[in-house]
Parts: structure tokens; sequence; C-alpha cells
């Protein structure tokens, strides 16, 4: 599960407040999560604190653990609904 929670590079906060919408990004371990820019989101988890520096990259803190789902993808609740991206 950790590397579920890991992306590949360095991905800075200024990145994801810059992109013009959402974004789905492989992690580690092979899934996909998808990053929101406004308001900065990791799937259905918010970014409370951002470019914390590491000796082997950035970290992010979100509200929540983040849960793999099956089939390569990650599922986004969205209105009370589970969507498949």
């Amino acid at each position: 599960m950790l590397t579920y929670h890991v992306v590949p590079g360095k991905i800075l906060a200024a990145q994801v407040v810059g992109m013009k919408g959402p974004a789905n990004v492989k992690t580690v371990q092979g899934k996909t999560v998808r990053v929101l820019p406004q308001p900065a989101m990791v799937n259905n988890a918010r970014i409370i604190k951002t470019d914390i520096r590491a000796d082997n990259g950035v970290i992010h803190v979100i509200d929540t653990v983040l849960m793999p789902t099956g089939g390569g993808k990650a599922k986004m609740k969205m209105n009370g609904k589970m969507k498949q991206h």
C-alpha cells in the first residue's frame, strides 16, 4: 500500500496548482491516482501540507489514506458516488 502513495519524480505544489485540469498520475505501485489542481487533491484526499523536502524527493501531506482499487485505476468519490477513472 505504501507504493500506492508514491509517484516517480519530483512534483512540487506549484506544478499541481498550475495544471489546467485534473490529471491521472501513475504510482510506483503501477496504479493510477487522480490529481486535481483546485482544490489540490489526490483522489478523495486533500493535500494539506506541501513541498516538504526529503533526501529522496518531496513529500506532500494528505488528510486520508489512499486505498488502491482493482483494475489498475483508482476510483474517486464525487458527489457521493464512486466513479471509475
